[in-house]
Parts: C-alpha cells; structure tokens; sequence
C-alpha cells in the first residue's frame, strides 16, 4: 500500500505569529516530501485558502481555532470559525460543514490554548482525536501525557510540526493511507505511522519576532 505524508498542523503569514508566505511554504513541502498540507492558521483560513487555489492537489484547508476554554485543530474546513466561542458551539459549527476535529496540545501548560482536563473530558464524544505530538511542546512530558490520555480513552491522535516557518515544516508528520474527507481521515488515522522530532526553544522565538514584525509594519504579505 502507497501511503502519504501528512503535516496535519501548520501555519502561515495569516497567522499573527507567522511570517511564512504560502508559496514559500508549498515549495518546501514538495521539496521534503510532504503529500498532504493542513494548513492550521489561528482563527482564520485565508492562508489555508490561498494555498489551496495554487496546489489543491497538496492542500487541505483547517483551522486553529481558541474557543473559551482551550484551542481546536480542524481539517476540511469551509467556512471560518471565529474565537472565542464555547468548544460545543465551535464543534457544532464545524460538524455542520464536515470537518474533522482533533484538539490542539491539550496538556502544554505554556500555552493560552492548553485545556484543563475537565473541559478536554467533557468534549471528548465531540471530536475525533487529540494532538497527541507536537514539535513545538516543551517540555517533552506534554506529549506523554497527551498520548498517554489517547490511549487511555481509545482515541485516535493526530501529530503536527505546528510550523511557523520554513525551518519546522515536515518534524512531525504521519504516513498513512490516502483518505479524501474527513470520514475516510478518521478511517486512515487508525493505521497511521508517526515520524516525529521536536523543534527546540528557539522556533517560540521566532514567533515573538514575527509577531514585532507585523505590530511594527515592517512586515505585509504581499
């Protein structure tokens, strides 16, 4: 059996701390190997978008998503979910359009989208996995922990880079079998391989400067 590699978690200069623009990001993918491209930027899929009208062979539009109580992490997604929302009205509203839906690294304690155990039991029957590796999350005991929780409670697991540049893109990736929309994701999840290496502290840096850049004006996606 072929089997495809999937970057599930990634960002672009539509992402407030991103400053990777999306050609850039489509050329490196071809050229590490990557068949498959969520596009994930925060509350907002016009990058997602972007990228999908150059190379919609390639390209699957999501979202990441901060509702109240911790952040999503949707494929397949048509229309825009804004933040801020409950987490049951964010998953009701993208159940509506077919999108599949994980939970972004729902034990880093570092970050404003981690979630309380109780709120991440609560959705549980709602979506379809959790993220259970992402190279950004240090220390490495988050992702132990979200693993751990998957198994516990037989849930499928996504991984991603959570790439927000060029440099990232592809160091956490899954090679499954080919699916085309969320149900046949689901479906490919459960016979998935993960190939995964964390990023290291400096990538978070990279993120503040982008997002000085951008509060400064001395960045603008062109």
């Amino acid at each position: 059996m072929t089997l495809l590699r999937l970057e599930f978690h990634c960002h672009t200069a539509a992402s407030k701390d991103s400053l990777t623009r999306v050609p850039d990001l489509l050329a490196v993918c071809r050229q590490r190997g990557i068949d498959r491209l969520v596009i994930t930027d925060h509350n907002t899929i016009a990058g997602a978008r972007a990228a999908h009208a150059l190379d919609p062979q390639r390209v699957i539009i999501g979202e990441e998503i901060m509702t109240t109580q911790g952040e999503l992490l949707a494929a397949f997604v048509q229309e825009e979910i804004p933040k801020g929302l409950t987490p049951t009205e964010a998953i009701a509203r993208l159940r509506e359009q077919g999108a599949f839906i994980s939970v972004s690294h729902p034990f880093d304690r570092f970050r404003s989208g981690g979630w309380r155990t109780p709120d991440l039991l609560a959705i549980l029957p709602l979506v379809d996995a959790i993220e259970t590796y992402n190279a950004r999350c240090l220390p490495g005991w988050f992702n132990r922990q979200a693993a751990a929780f998957a198994a516990a409670h037989n849930l499928l697991g996504t991984v991603g880079s959570d790439a927000h540049t060029l440099p990232e893109v592809g160091r956490a990736t899954l090679r499954l079998p080919a699916f085309e929309d969320a149900a046949s994701l689901r479906a490919a999840l459960a016979h998935a391989q993960p190939d995964v290496r964390p990023s290291g502290l400096g990538v978070r840096f990279a993120s503040r400067y982008a997002v000085w850049m951008k509060k400064t004006g001395r960045f603008r996606v062109e």
